[in-house]
């Protein structure tokens, strides 16, 4: 049965999801494909956030009105396809009403157990995306997604046997390596964006370790820095894994590293004082760090500008 958690409505099984939205029962209790077709055109989402014990993967051609992700309200005209991992906080905005998408598939991670997949799903960024993180599809992207969605109700709606779980699961596999494509190739073709990403993080950045920030601060986290820029962090890693190769943590300690040899070639400061600025609790671990990035300890690289 659902319950309140700090204030939230939580669900725990699919049948309580279904129970919600006035469906039958699901015809399997570990996962559930739910379509927003015209004979449910009165199905509406649950009002408010609230928080799902499974994962959630939706696609929409049309979504109107805001929705709500963590801390912020995104505008999400267009439709996409829209990612949670379990206990991810998500909903709508109250004052506004949201029909249900087009595609809702629900799968509780106890269906995965055994499968491969049961680890590998983890390793997919975008369940930690935003809502204005969603990955957005070309008419022919959608009809492939599409395809894989009516597979998976043919299966789940035909007689259940011993390969059931397989084809299922075989086609989720397929759905999240076809998103995973298609991300690629968003974060390429939306350039413009991503590079006013990119240009707004070197800034806050250098704004950052300019202004000795990290005197007090400390090292900024990759979550810090993201919640600053107004996306995730999982989707500031895999941006900047597609065009500069790193991850989020290595561009931050690249700037860090950057910063430390420039207070290393024009300062007096020692070793110790300018791991103490950078943000280091102890001079050893920036030392360390150092050495890990330039291949040479903070004094090696100092003692070619003397």
């Amino acid at each position: 049965m659902n319950k309140k958690e700090n204030g939230l409505q939580k669900f725990n099984s699919l049948s309580d999801v279904h129970r919600m939205l006035g469906l039958p029962k699901p015809l399997h209790p570990l996962i559930s494909l739910i379509k927003g077709s015209e004979q449910n055109k009165d199905v509406k989402p649950p009002e408010g956030m609230h928080i799902l014990n499974f994962y959630k993967i939706s696609f929409s051609t049309d979504i109107t009105g805001r929705i709500k992700y963590g801390r912020h309200h995104y505008d999400f005209d267009d439709g996409g396809l829209l990612f949670a991992s379990p206990n991810q906080i998500i909903g709508y905005k109250e004052d506004y009403v949201e029909k249900l998408p087009d595609f809702v598939l629900l799968i509780h991670p106890d269906f995965l157990l055994g499968y491969p997949l049961s680890k590998k799903i983890k390793q997919y960024g975008y369940f930690s995306y935003s809502v204005n993180e969603a990955l957005y599809l070309s008419e022919k992207e959608k009809a492939i997604i599409v395809s894989v969605f009516e597979i998976i109700e043919e299966e789940l709606n035909s007689r259940i046997d011993e390969f059931s779980q397989t084809v299922v699961i075989a086609q989720i596999d397929l759905l999240l390596s076809y998103a995973s494509r298609f991300y690629k190739r968003q974060f390429i073709t939306r350039r413009q964006t991503n590079n006013d990403v990119l240009e707004r993080l070197e800034t806050f950045l250098d704004d950052y370790f300019n202004s000795n920030t990290s005197l007090t601060n400390g090292i900024p986290t990759v979550h810090y820095v993201s919640e600053q820029l107004c996306i995730s962090a999982g989707y500031l890693s895999d941006l900047l894994r597609t065009h500069i190769g790193q991850n989020a943590q290595q561009y931050i300690q690249h700037k860090l590293i950057e910063k430390a040899k420039e207070k290393l070639s024009t300062t007096n400061l020692s070793v110790s004082e300018i791991a103490f600025e950078l943000g280091f609790e102890h001079s050893q671990s920036f030392s360390k760090l150092f050495k890990a990035k330039t291949k040479q300890t903070p004094l090696e690289f100092r003692a070619k500008f003397n």
